[in-house]
């Protein structure tokens, strides 16, 4: 009779933790803050800066806010409170999540009850020792900039380069060993920017991802990219490409080629590359009649400049840029600059006579010499 009243005792607290047990269809993060935050406005919104859409929005009351809602896949969100200026990253996944956060330093917040956001934590914690390292490391390298010791400043910057290696080693194994997660895609993407992995590995790594990884913003995004930039890479035949000229003409790439052909990406506002163009103009003036030929594809267009267009026209002028010259007008949005993945310029790619690229981003006496290499 005991042994029968002991089961239906643990039956019924059974019962009773499964109704007790909160059903969500979607995410929900319960979030706690110090009671001095009450009242103030807490938002989660897509970190795109492209599409920065608020996911959902709650004031705190009694050191409490919950934020609901359901996401299509796991993806990067920003957390912001009324106030402060600092945004906590999180990733965003259909499951209930607990929040502590710092009201002192929004970033020393913790959050559990995700998977996606553990690895992510492990990232960022990966990352933590290289901003020591370099603070470390640059007053010792002022002082050396100073005594001019270039021996050791270049110690130092092989130094500090070997130890970023070294974490960007174990951040690709986070890609590496959880295919299945969105956040790995974030983390390959992010190697992959910073150039700390080969387009060829991080396409081979890609491949081993999940397609719900894929198929989700940042891993769409990513694989475009990376088919871009294996499309872009040296000893691929560069992608043809049109856009309209100052005078509103389509100009295509394969229309212009020449035995050497420089595909030059810059901007009136960009001060590198107003620096860079007398050496191209220098280049093109002295090769142009043995084949060479140049597309300049301007990303002007910022939201800074009044007249972009006026701007992008007056320094052809002003730089005496005589080669063909086209652009959207679009800054870094603009359709050529995103098919050849262009996110910082000066940037060139030099093609021989089949169109393939055999270099990429040369200037100065470097580019100077590679077309006297083709040409002369």
């Amino acid at each position: 009779m005991l042994k029968r009243i002991f089961y239906i005792s643990i039956l019924t607290l059974l019962i009773t933790a499964c109704k007790n047990e909160p059903k969500i269809d979607g995410f929900a993060i319960n979030a706690t803050i110090d009671a001095a935050a009450n009242g103030k406005k807490v938002t989660l919104y897509a970190a795109d800066p492209q599409n920065q859409t608020v996911l959902d929005t709650a004031r705190v009351a009694n050191g409490q806010v919950t934020l609901k809602g359901k996401v299509t896949h796991p993806d990067l969100y920003l957390l912001t409170i009324e106030g402060q200026n600092e945004r906590f990253p999180l990733m965003v996944e259909n499951s209930l999540m607990e929040l502590e956060i710092n009201n002192d330093s929004l970033m020393g917040s913790t959050i559990t009850g995700s998977t996606e956001n553990k690895i992510f934590d492990t990232f960022k914690s990966n990352l933590n020792p290289i901003r020591e390292k370099n603070k470390t490391l640059m007053a010792a390298y002022r002082t050396a900039s100073q005594e001019k010791d270039t021996a050791t400043m270049e110690a130092l910057r092989t130094e500090f380069e070997d130890f970023v290696q070294e974490i960007n080693n174990k951040n690709l194994e986070i890609a590496k060993a959880n295919n299945n997660l969105v956040v790995s895609a974030m983390v390959l993407e992010s190697l992959s920017n910073s150039n700390a992995v080969k387009i060829a590995e991080a396409k081979a790594i890609y491949d081993t991802f999940t397609e719900t990884v894929k198929t989700s913003p940042i891993g769409t995004r990513l694989g475009e990219r990376l088919n871009n930039e294996l499309a872009t890479a040296e000893g691929s035949i560069a992608p043809n490409f049109s856009a309209p000229n100052p005078e509103g003409e389509m100009v295509a790439l394969n229309d212009i080629k020449g035995k050497v052909t420089i595909i030059d990406f810059w901007a009136a506002w960009c001060g590198p590359c107003r620096k860079e163009n007398p050496n191209v103009v220098k280049v093109y003036n002295k090769y142009h009649e043995k084949g060479l030929e140049i597309i300049g594809v301007s990303l002007d267009g910022t939201p800074r400049q009044k007249d972009a267009k006026a701007a992008w026209t007056e320094a052809i002028e002003k730089d005496g840029l005589t080669w063909h010259q086209v652009s959207n007008l679009k800054y870094f949005n603009g359709p050529v600059a995103q098919q050849y993945n262009i996110r910082a310029i000066p940037a060139t790619f030099i093609l021989d006579a089949e169109g393939k690229i055999v270099a990429k981003n040369l200037r100065g006496k470097a580019l100077e010499d590679k077309i006297a290499e083709m040409l002369d």
